[in-house]
């Protein structure tokens, strides 16, 4: 169930997000979901994609500070009031998000929400508890 997340430490400057994205292109490695976050010195660009293991070696190669984190994916409603309906159970159940992070695919009327947390097994078993559906690693990765 869980997902494999690329975290990319970058100098917050002009150019640096267009780099690592050049790397894994020449990796042949496809993004699927990208999110960035930033500070005025740095940002921590969090992409999943098809390969996550392939995609670290080729950044690792070109000197980019990456990390694999686990992260989970549950589809949502894509509906006005899908996404609180999800963060609602997580709130009742004291689960303390890092972040998050969603897209819409190609199934009708659902998006797949991504999360992080610091202890993902709680977060997966309150979500499974509450009829909530997990989304696999591999459904992501192939979108």
């Amino acid at each position: 169930m869980k997902i494999k997340q690329l975290s990319i430490f970058l100098q917050n400057r002009m150019g640096s997000l267009s780099k690592p994205l050049e790397v894994l292109t020449v990796a042949n490695v496809n993004i699927r979901a990208m999110c960035m976050a930033d500070t005025s010195e740095f940002g921590i660009l969090r992409l999943v994609v098809d390969d996550p293991e392939k995609g670290k070696e080729a950044l690792e190669e070109n000197n980019f500070l990456v990390k694999i984190t686990e992260i989970i994916g549950v589809e949502m409603n894509d509906t006005p009031g899908g996404l609180t309906t999800v963060l609602d159970i997580i709130k009742e159940n004291l689960i303390d998000l890092e972040y998050l992070y969603a897209f819409s695919y190609d199934k009708a009327e659902k998006a797949i929400l991504l999360l992080h947390a610091d202890d993902i097994d709680k977060l997966i078993s309150i979500l499974q508890e509450n009829n909530i559906t997990l989304v696999s690693a591999e459904e992501v990765y192939n979108l």
